[in-house]
C-alpha cells in the first residue's frame, strides 16, 4: 500500500510525469520518459539553471541531443540539451576537445537536461502528457535503430586521415606556442625578486651574453682537475681491492691443496695397532 501510495496516475513515480513517445508510426508499444522540472540552487556559472531546465529520466542509448530537442520545441525555443550516463552533481559539463581521441561508448539508458529559454517551455513539456504519443523518429528526421544504426557507427568510426593530420597539427601548434610563452614568461621572472626579497635560481646557470671573468674561469678550470684527480683516486682503490681479494682467494686455495696432501699422506700412514 506505502509503495502504491507513492505512484501518482499514468504508472510514473511521485514528482515525474510520464511522457509516452514511439520511434516510429508502426511502434505500437510507447516508450515512456520521466520528466520532471531541475530544482537546483541557482548561481552565476550553472550550466542548468532552474525553472528553465526539464529533467528526463529513461532516455535511450540511441535518442540523441538532435531527437530530443526536435521532440520538445514546439513547447518552446530549446537553448541547449545534455545528455548523462547518471544524474551529475556539480553541474559538470562534457566537453569533447576531439571526436576522434573522445570516443565513449553509449551503455543503458541516460538522463538528460532539456534547457528552455523560457520558464513556460517546462510547463509546455510536462502537459504534453495529456496528449497522444509523441513521434520522435519522422521520414524527415529518422532516429537509426538496429542494423541501420550499427551501419551508421561504422561508417563515422572510419577515421579521414586529412582531418586527422589537420586536427592533430593544429593541437601540437597550439602546445609550441604555450611552450613558448611558458619559457618567455620564465626568462622575464629570472632575476626578478619576490615579494620577500628572494630570486628564483635556475640550472641554466649564468645568463647568455655575459662573459665569465679570468678569476672565474680559473676557479672552474680547478674545480675540474679536483674532479678527474678524485676520480683517478677512486679508480685508484677499486683496482687495489680487487687484487687484495685475487690475492687472498689464491692463498686459499693453496693452503685447501696443502690440507688435502696432508690428510692423504695421515691415511697412507695409519696402521692398526690392538697391542
Amino acid at each position: 500500500m506505502a509503495a502504491a501510495a507513492e505512484r501518482v496516475a499514468g504508472g510514473a513515480p511521485a514528482g515525474y510525469t510520464a511522457l509516452a513517445v514511439k520511434f516510429g508510426p508502426r511502434q505500437r508499444s510507447p516508450h515512456c520518459l520521466l520528466v520532471k522540472e531541475h530544482r537546483v540552487r541557482e548561481g552565476p556559472g550553472a550550466a542548468h539553471p532552474p525553472r528553465r531546465t526539464l529533467f528526463v529520466l529513461n532516455v535511450p542509448p540511441y535518442c540523441s541531443r538532435e531527437s530530443l530537442s526536435r521532440l520538445f520545441f514546439s513547447c518552446g525555443p530549446v537553448q541547449s540539451v545534455d545528455i548523462y550516463d547518471k544524474p551529475e552533481i556539480g553541474e559538470k559539463t562534457e566537453t569533447l576537445k576531439s571526436k576522434f581521441f573522445n570516443l565513449k561508448a553509449t551503455k543503458g539508458f541516460r538522463v538528460a537536461y532539456v534547457v528552455f529559454r523560457s520558464p513556460a517551455g517546462v510547463q509546455a513539456a510536462k502537459a504534453l502528457s495529456q496528449g497522444g504519443p509523441l513521434l520522435i523518429s519522422t521520414e524527415s528526421h529518422p532516429v537509426k535503430t538496429g542494423i541501420s544504426k550499427w551501419i551508421a557507427s561504422y561508417a563515422a568510426s572510419v577515421v579521414d586521415r586529412e582531418e586527422l593530420k589537420a586536427e592533430v597539427d593544429a593541437f601540437m601548434q597550439d602546445y609550441d606556442k604555450q611552450i613558448a610563452e611558458e619559457e618567455a614568461k620564465a626568462a622575464e621572472e629570472e632575476g626578478i625578486p619576490d615579494e620577500e626579497g628572494w630570486v628564483k635560481v635556475t640550472r641554466k646557470g649564468r645568463k647568455p651574453g655575459l662573459p665569465r671573468t679570468e678569476a672565474a674561469n680559473l676557479r672552474v678550470l680547478e674545480r675540474e682537475r679536483r674532479k678527474r684527480a678524485r676520480k683517478e683516486l677512486l679508480n685508484f682503490y677499486a683496482w687495489q681491492h680487487r687484487e687484495t681479494k685475487r690475492e687472498h682467494i689464491a692463498q686459499l686455495r693453496k693452503k685447501f691443496e696443502e690440507d688435502k696432501q696432508r690428510i692423504a699422506l695421515m691415511r697412507a700412514q695409519r696402521k692398526f695397532r690392538p697391542y
